[in-house]
């Protein structure tokens, strides 16, 4: 079983030689009363003697001898005094050096370096005091005076901690008040996705998720000798727009310690490149202004300490890799903000921006980050933030009873959050759904956040969950065994949809799929995105939804006199089969999108577009051309063209 912490620094003073007595068998439980009450503590310190503690007599109480603080040789002179002052000084400075915490009330880790190397300490060396002065020992004589002083002195690592444990409590929801400011940490506007989500551009769409531009970057970093046995590629991998193409950037580290000492002159001479539209992985090499300010740095450049030591009183979230236009590498340090009581409430409220090359920071506001940072909020905290008003938006008792409007965003598929991201005015944007309090099977809506600025805009589109379509999609090449990566949403035809990557068992994508969100059982697969955008539009011309396909270069043009007719209705919609003379082919018109062919009958002429596919050929319009000259139910007889 683990070692409590007040277990731990026990041992360590054993270790150090420091006579201990009975002290190391007593649990903290002995340490004081049920209550906390310092009457609890003195009986288990005076157990070691016959009759202390509480029920006296035969009973057997805990050892709790803390006589070794007092056997502690202390100085005696001033310079004594003065040298000890010293020492104890650069102790406390090395321990902060090394550990850097940030000096920020707010922070946990500051609360967590106080308590072991101040409150801890003190509380047992006034304890000691109060304890020894009050019973009496063979070297010291008892004295109320001295023993009430330092009972007194005992207030003071009382009081930090109090300090502590009621900020914490002031960030609770349940605190009048507190829900409210939960709720509007973030801010989210409602919009209509075919307005505000542009038809998105198959040359631009990330075809890969994170695990595969790990794979490829991995695979180049093997392909570079003088590399692969110094360095290895980071596993940060952050997404981002360069060149107003989604890139995944990774910087290398250095393999080991040793690696390190050999190399930390010349510093780490590349980073790593992933283009997630093309799958094309590049180890970028540097030149003359290599990487020295890393994560894999363990001293003085190491990323963490130096930003948090000069910016002693900031408190950095997790810290990004990122490049610039240019492809000078950067570190993106997003500084912590608490704005509910002392814990809660977490956001961003500036960025230092450091130069991985120089160490040179900037420090600035959250609006005025550069164009070109992708990542400012990361995706947690922009989740967190919008399922603090999903949860409380209606005030907390409604958040467990009722649950009136509450919701959250979409789990991932091993129950953990579940997001990507999507390029959108070049920014990068969480995107996550939005599903009932109940957790069903359907969302709501979807929402994307600006991890920039953190602007927020939620969808109102009732459909499947990401991991039901992935499921849909993994049914569509269950012979295969591929898995789905996590959606992403995309617009075609003004439809919301998904569109995910299908891997092999080693990782390698090998064909696409796009789900119909509000109809998830539409689902195409393709060998290519082109391919795969081609069935997809004909799956949604089938179903009566309209399309832009009709004036594109992969639909066709057919002319011809009608030779058969039939109707079918296929899950709710109308389908008018159509077969022409001269032609093998069978030509679908959906319902209610082409209602214009309920004119036509047997042997009538008409002209319509379609596309090419491996049963029936779905249309897109009836008409000459492009369908702005629509039939009108005597056209004039022409011969099957395709």
């Amino acid at each position: 079983m683990a070692k409590s912490g007040f277990e731990a620094l026990i041992e360590a003073l054993k270790q150090s030689g420091a006579d201990m007595g009975g002290f190391g068998g007593a649990r903290a439980a002995g340490a004081g009363g049920a209550d906390g009450s310092s009457d609890g503590v003195a009986g288990g310190a005076g157990a070691s003697r016959p009759g202390a503690g509480k029920g006296g007599g035969d009973k057997q109480t805990p050892n709790f001898d803390l006589d070794f603080l007092n056997n502690m040789k202390m100085p005696k002179s001033k310079g004594a005094w003065v040298a000890f002052i010293v020492a104890a000084l650069l102790v406390l400075a090395a321990l902060y050096w090394w550990f850097h915490p940030p000096i920020n009330i707010h922070s946990a880790d500051t609360w967590g370096f106080v308590f072991i190397i101040v409150v801890l300490p003190l509380f047992l060396v006034f304890w000691s005091k109060h304890r020894t002065y009050k019973q009496g020992t063979s070297k010291v004589s008892k004295n109320a005076g001295k023993a009430k002083t330092y009972k007194g002195l005992l207030l003071i690592p009382a009081a930090i901690a109090a300090v502590g444990v009621v900020g914490g409590l002031l960030s609770l929801a349940i605190i009048p008040g507190n829900a409210e400011k939960y709720s509007n940490v973030l801010k989210t506007d409602t919009l209509e996705f075919a307005q505000d989500i542009k038809e998105v551009d198959y040359n631009e769409i990330p075809v890969i998720d994170r695990d595969s531009a790990i794979l490829l970057g991995n695979r180049e970093m093997g392909s570079i000798p003088e590399y692969v046995s110094q360095f290895e590629v980071s596993t940060l991998y952050s997404q981002i727009n360069y060149q107003g193409k989604p890139v995944r950037v990774s910087p290398l580290n250095y393999a080991d310690l040793f690696k390190w000492f050999t190399n930390r002159e010349a510093g780490i001479p590349a980073y790593a490149l992933v283009d997630m539209t093309t799958q094309d992985a590049e180890i970028v090499r540097l030149g003359e202004e290599p990487i020295h300010y890393s994560a894999s740095e363990p001293l003085v450049r190491n990323i963490d300490r130096h930003v948090q030591l000069k910016y002693p009183f900031y408190m950095f979230d997790e810290k990004s890799f990122e490049i610039d236009e240019d492809g000078h590498p950067w570190w993106i340090c997003p500084v912590q903000d608490y704005t509910i009581g002392l814990f809660g409430g977490r956001t961003i409220s500036r960025v230092v921006l450091c130069d991985a090359t120089t160490g040179e920071t900037q420090d600035l506001a959250v609006e005025e980050c550069p164009q070109w940072v992708d990542r400012v909020f990361p995706a947690d905290l922009l989740i967190q933030q919008y399922n603090w008003w999903g949860t409380y938006n209606n005030g907390w008792l409604n958040s467990f009873l009722g649950q009136e409007g509450v919701v959250r965003t979409t789990p991932g598929t091993d129950g953990t959050l579940g997001y990507n991201y999507i390029a959108k005015d070049d920014d990068v944007w969480v995107y996550t759904g939005v599903t009932s309090a109940t957790a069903d099977n359907s969302i709501i809506g979807f929402v994307l956040v600006n991890q920039r600025t953190q602007e927020s805009h939620f969808y109102s589109v009732s459909g499947a969950t990401e991991d039901s379509a992935m499921e849909s999609a993994e049914g569509q090449v269950q012979n295969l065994r591929y898995t789905a990566t996590f959606p992403l949403l995309i617009n075609v035809a003004n439809q919301p949809t998904y569109f995910m990557a299908l891997k092999d068992g080693a990782g390698l994508v090998k064909k696409f799929a796009m789900v119909d969100i509000q109809r998830y059982q539409n689902v195409a697969v393709g060998d290519t995105v082109a391919d795969t955008q081609k069935s997809y539009e004909a799956l949604l011309a089938t179903n009566g939804v309209a399309t832009d396909a009709a004036g594109s270069a992969d639909t066709q043009r057919a002319t011809g006199t009608i030779r058969s007719i039939a109707q079918a209705v296929i899950d709710g919609n109308s389908h008018f089969y159509v077969t022409l003379d001269g032609s093998g082919s069978i030509y679908d018109f959906a319902l209610p999108g082409l209602l214009e062919i309920v004119r036509y009958r047997v042997g009538d002429s008409i002209t319509f577009t379609y596309l090419e596919g491996p049963g029936t050929c779905p249309v897109y319009s009836i008409g000459e051309g492009d369908g702005a000259e629509e039939a009108s139910g005597e056209p004039a007889t022409a011969e099957v063209s395709a």
